[in-house]
């Protein structure tokens, strides 16, 4: 990998450059033995496009083998022999670099990405989530995953700067306040966690959840009244009807 320098002698990588240093990162981490990850990267280097491919291009693990797949297309990254479907699936493998073109694709299209990444490549869902938000900053349902997979990681500062970020583009959603709420909690803030659920609460006074939420806070703060008032709540909307 040679890198050009820019006018003020940063460096500049081009999309084969970045695809290259996150597959060397990833497989380090997959603990792919060192011979064949050197072999694999030095190929990868060389077969990769200097753009992005409108197809978008996805980097797995197959067992010890590295499987690029482009559109239709898989490849082995250390020889460029084609993969063929049956010999399994890439999916279950534990590495997954993601390069997906923004050419075409919708805010929804980045959701549904991230939402089929979650499963085995968390990284690679927050960045669909990241791309759908600059699709459409009003996308709630990429804010809520996003900020949840961030609060998941123990990052709980990044997590409520993206769930305020969050209600500023969205309003008072009510789900968005409820996983917030739950977050301030994770981090000691209980009046302001109750904040965050009685919000909720004026805009969904329905929401079982967030009254089971807010009674066991109201417990925990000496604030028994009101913790059943919200127990009572909480019961009165799970009862089943009939």
């Amino acid at each position: 990998m040679s890198p050009r320098r820019g006018p003020r002698r940063s460096y500049r990588f081009s999309f084969r450059d970045l695809i290259v240093l996150r597959t060397a990162q990833a497989l380090s981490t997959a603990k792919i033995p060192a011979r064949r990850i050197t072999r694999s990267l030095k190929e990868l280097r060389r077969r990769l496009p200097e753009a992005l491919p409108l197809s978008g291009l996805t980097i797995e693990a197959l067992g010890d083998r590295v499987v690029v797949k482009e559109g239709a297309r898989r490849w082995r990254a250390d020889s460029g022999q084609y993969v063929l479907d049956f010999e399994g699936d890439p999916a279950g493998g534990s590495l997954s670099v993601i390069a997906r073109s923004g050419v075409g694709r919708t805010a929804q299209d980045w959701f549904e990405l991230g939402c089929e990444l979650e499963r085995r490549n968390a990284e690679g869902a927050r960045d669909a989530y990241e791309c759908a938000l600059r699709a459409d900053s009003a996308h709630s349902g990429a804010h809520l995953n996003l900020g949840r997979l961030v609060h998941e990681s123990g990052r709980l500062a990044e997590a409520e700067r993206v769930y305020r970020r969050a209600i500023l583009a969205c309003g008072s959603e009510p789900l968005l306040l409820y996983n917030l709420g739950v977050l301030l909690e994770d981090m000691g803030r209980k009046s302001a966690a109750m904040d965050a659920y009685e919000r909720a609460l004026r805009e969904d006074p329905r929401f079982a959840d967030c009254h089971y939420n807010l009674a066991l806070l109201c417990r925990s703060l000496g604030r028994p009244k009101q913790a059943l008032k919200h127990m009572a709540q909480y019961r009165k909307l799970v009862r089943p009807r009939g």
